[in-house]
């Protein structure tokens, strides 16, 4: 498809991002191009936004940002066999080669040739986006864009939560961003006992009320004390570590029961030290670190669950803009009190 498009890209190797024209992207045989529905702000593209250290080490302007999505099949390459123009889509963020031995290993999230979306390639805030068959997951038209726009975070939620089984067994949440909002409601909708989460914007905890939360608390509330009060020592069965702030990676390990499991998802700004002995080894705690989705079966467990109807993610999604506004996204992300969950885009024009 020949033509221009409009685009959000970081330009320049300072603060801020440019709405652009550019060429339509011309497709590979293995890919397809994708007619953009709705795309999704996430909390990793503010590095980028703000043009922080991380930023400057991970990418290489100019570039297209943004890696959740979904849309429609407008055009499909020669070596595409099992899609074709007019099927609703969305993509893992992640491209994967497919023949190192980690992909061989049914690793291919962590693929040792492994490119992103809006990172290494042109990413989806833009009105087309090219998507290699690999990436691709189907979506039934049962599946709102603004849902199929965040798969890809709540497919990392899903993760995060059921790596191991939470049937029973008590939860606790470290962070309050959309991805810890979203496995409030993966945690409930798979049967756990209680689930607790721990965050700082009042707006956001009232969102994870509305996802399941039966408990939440803020850094005031001392909420170690208040946890092992509440378990009369003993701790919680799981605990969630998505906020990447370092005294939460070390209260997640405090509130942890013996025997419990420790998920790993948020990352830190930098190495932190906590005492190894007493927060695992001699309390056999499991750590289980968490990158992405598992590619497929993280899907095939997600789809399943909202066609289930126990999990809504909808609470999450809190503002719902055109391109033009991205600008605006980020500066509700970054500035003031920050009352946002989701931010979806709509590159097309908005619905309705």
């Amino acid at each position: 498809m020949n033509g221009m498009m409009k685009a959000i890209q970081k330009t320049r190797r300072e603060p801020g991002l440019d709405l652009v024209d550019v060429p339509i992207p011309s497709i590979r045989p293995d890919e397809v191009l994708l007619k953009v529905s709705a795309t999704a702000l996430c909390g990793s593209d503010v590095h980028f936004y703000n043009w922080d250290e991380f930023a400057q080490k991970r990418i290489s302007p100019p570039i297209t940002l943004g890696h959740e999505f979904c849309g429609e099949i407008v055009e499909v390459g020669s070596q595409v066999l099992d899609h074709r123009a007019g099927d609703y889509i969305t993509a893992d963020s992640h491209i994967v080669c497919g023949k190192c031995d980690i992909c061989r290993m049914g690793l291919q999230h962590i693929c040792q040739n492994l490119k992103i979306f809006g990172n290494d390639v042109a990413g989806s805030f833009a009105q087309y986006v090219a998507v290699p068959q690999t990436s691709i997951w189907p979506l039934s038209r049962d599946v709102p864009a603004e849902i199929g726009a965040i798969m890809e975070p709540l497919g990392g939620a899903t993760q995060g939560v059921l790596i191991e089984p939470v049937t029973s067994r008590s939860v606790v949440i470290f962070g309050d961003g959309p991805i810890a909002l979203f496995a409030v409601g993966v945690a409930r909708a798979a049967g756990a006992r209680k689930v607790s989460l721990i965050g700082k914007v009042p707006s956001r905890l009232e969102i994870a009320r509305r996802m399941g939360a039966q408990a939440t608390y803020t850094p005031e509330d001392d909420p170690v004390q208040q946890i092992l009060d509440e378990t009369h020592g003993i701790g919680v069965d799981v605990v969630i570590e998505m906020a990447g702030a370092p005294q939460s990676v070390k209260s997640a390990f405090e509130v942890v029961r013996k025997g419990g499991r420790v998920t790993t998802f948020g990352l830190t700004p930098k190495p932190i030290e906590f005492d190894l002995n007493f927060a695992v080894t001699l309390r056999q705690v499991t750590v289980r670190g968490v990158a992405g989705r598992h590619m497929w079966d993280t899907w095939k467990q997600l789809d399943g669950l909202l066609a289930s109807g126990r999990l809504d993610p909808t609470p999450v999604i809190t503002h719902r803009i055109p391109l033009e506004d991205c600008e605006q996204g980020f500066k509700w992300m970054t500035t003031g009190t920050r009352d946002t969950g989701k931010i979806v885009m709509f590159p097309n024009g908005m619905p309705g």
